[in-house]
């Protein structure tokens, strides 16, 4: 596959390749990766472009929210990654650790299972070190779960070195790696 992936924080300088890869067809323009971010008054209404406006003003404040994966100059994935305290009812641990969560991650369909998925994680723990994580948490489900697919699936966290902490409801795992 032509050209080497690069990763880039999305920013206000950025914001419009993070449109214009969550706007592509078959891309998560649904939630506008707000999911696990929406806080309760924001839950109020989840429209596509109620959440879509919530993310731009994140982005705006200059909230941490995620890598952009490129290839020659082009948007061509993203991984959700920010401090965990950004987020709501992840679960996992709530010690006093410097925690990261990795909780979602958009790869078209077209590059799928070409190991994309391993080359985000990667990005992700990198990225999460370099601003002072001690550890990244993740909540992958096993890859025949019929929901949270968005979030990855166990064993390509497992190739990165995650270990298994616990579970959190039926389906998502909360896996951690040591960043330090």
């Amino acid at each position: 596959m032509p050209g080497k992936l690069t990763f880039r924080p999305v920013t206000a300088s950025n914001v419009g390749d993070f449109e214009a890869l969550f706007g592509a067809p078959g891309a998560p323009k649904y939630c506008w990766c707000m999911a696990w971010r929406a806080t309760s008054e924001e839950l109020k209404d989840t429209k596509s472009g109620s959440r879509h406006l919530q993310m731009l003003g994140r982005i705006e404040n200059k909230v941490q929210v995620g890598l952009l994966a490129y290839r020659d100059a082009m948007p061509v994935g993203w991984v959700s990654v920010a401090p965990k305290e950004t987020f709501r009812s992840l679960g996992g641990s709530a010690d006093e650790l410097k925690v990261w969560s990795l909780t979602c991650m958009f790869v078209p369909r077209s590059l799928r299972k070409t190991g994309f998925s391993a080359e985000l994680i990667a990005a992700a723990a990198e990225y999460a070190r370099e601003k002072g994580a001690a550890v990244l948490e993740a909540y992958p489900v096993d890859p025949d779960s019929p929901s949270y697919r968005f979030m990855g699936f166990v064993p390509a966290f497992e190739r990165q070195g995650f270990e298994a902490v616990g579970r959190e409801g039926k389906r998502r795992h909360v896996m951690r790696l040591t960043l330090d």
